[in-house]
């Protein structure tokens, strides 16, 4: 074989070698990888039960058990509000824990018509036996000092008191009655009420007015002592 015929063959040989390699290269694709700035979570996906966070704790809860470190509560009954207001004065100046007598069946101005003798208030007023009805159960074990307030109807205090302080075991407690006037005194509802329970030391009653000062508040609190 001459020489020039072997260059050819080694020649011919070498492109159909690349040739071959330039094709495999194009069979199998590389997979590009993405950078980290490149990959995004999913978007608009609706989270789990388990993965939804509650907004509230048991400590934000708006109602709140009677811690009962404080031995006083002020428990009071109002039909339009006013007593309602000197009571939250008086739990908020004494640190004393704030409760409610609410009637089962709930008060409305017709209710409380003085000029009408057939109402509901004028007629239990008028009824020394009447005893409404109270809605909650008032746990008083625990407390050594009570605030009782409430209004002054037609002289005397609502009968529903009568039926909260012969409800109550009030032995080892000092009561100290508050009530709430247009214009007439709290007269002796405070031993009335006292005489109807029997138990525990209940003082006069006094009346607070509605705008009364912190500062008056306060000086009729710290003489109950």
């Amino acid at each position: 074989m001459s020489r020039k015929l072997i260059i050819v063959m080694l020649v011919a040989g070498m492109l159909v070698s690349a040739g071959c390699g330039s094709i495999q290269a194009q069979a199998v694709p590389a997979t590009p990888v993405p950078a980290a700035a490149d990959v995004q979570e999913p978007q608009n996906v609706p989270a789990t039960a388990q993965e939804i966070k509650p907004t509230q704790t048991g400590a934000e809860k708006t109602m709140r058990e009677p811690s009962r470190e404080n031995t006083a509560v002020v428990v009071f009954f109002s039909a339009t509000g006013t007593t309602r207001g000197v009571a939250e004065k008086i739990a908020a100046l004494t640190g004393a824990e704030l409760a409610e007598i609410v009637p089962a069946q709930l008060y409305t101005a017709e209710d409380l018509d003085y000029n009408d003798g057939t109402t509901r208030a004028t007629v239990e007023q008028n009824t020394p036996d009447a005893r409404p009805e109270i809605a909650n159960d008032i746990d008083l074990s625990g407390y050594t000092t009570v605030y009782l307030g409430y209004p002054i109807w037609w002289g005397q205090a609502p009968r529903i008191l009568s039926s909260f302080v012969e409800s109550h075991d009030f032995t080892g407690m000092t009561v100290i009655p508050f009530c709430t006037s247009a214009s007439s005194g709290a007269g002796r509802t405070g031993e009335a009420l006292g005489e109807q329970a029997g138990t525990g030391t209940f003082l006069s009653s006094t009346r607070l007015s509605a705008g009364i000062s912190d500062a008056d508040l306060q000086n009729w609190i710290d003489k109950q002592k």
